[in-house]
């Protein structure tokens, strides 16, 4: 119950932060957007965190929530998620700020690295049951 509750805290200041970190100019609001990308960052870490324990309590085999054959697929969901947590985790290390590619701090590219993963992973999947 705990952690839906932090789990609906989290989601629901998601999309406030994320406008924080695409509306403001870098150069005038460097201080804001620094502590906003950081707690954005915290927030997508702990989202992460939290649905890869969800998703791991299905994967409990004395449970028996799931069927035997897709557990494995439950068990790489997991394991996505809790690598997307130690993304965002790891973004929140000032260096990630510092760094920048385009002028763009590579913290940026760095959150979208869980998305292009997962994109993979689905179409990979996709191919995999279509043979």
């Amino acid at each position: 119950m705990v952690l839906n509750i932090i789990m609906l805290f989290l989601v629901s200041i998601e999309p406030y932060l994320f406008y924080l970190n695409v509306v403001f100019d870098l150069s005038d609001f460097a201080v804001l957007l620094d502590t906003a990308s950081i707690i954005y960052a915290l927030d997508l870490a702990g989202s992460m965190a939290i649905l890869a324990l969800f998703t791991n309590e299905l994967t409990i085999e004395e449970r028996k929530l799931l069927p035997q054959d897709i557990l494995g697929r439950y068990r790489g969901i997991r394991n996505s998620f809790f690598f997307s947590a130690a993304i965002f985790a790891i973004t929140i290390v000032p260096v990630f700020w510092v760094w920048r590619v385009d002028n763009t701090p590579v913290r940026f590219y760095l959150w979208v690295l869980p998305l292009i993963l997962g994109s993979l992973r689905r179409v990979s999947r996709r191919q995999t049951h279509d043979t």
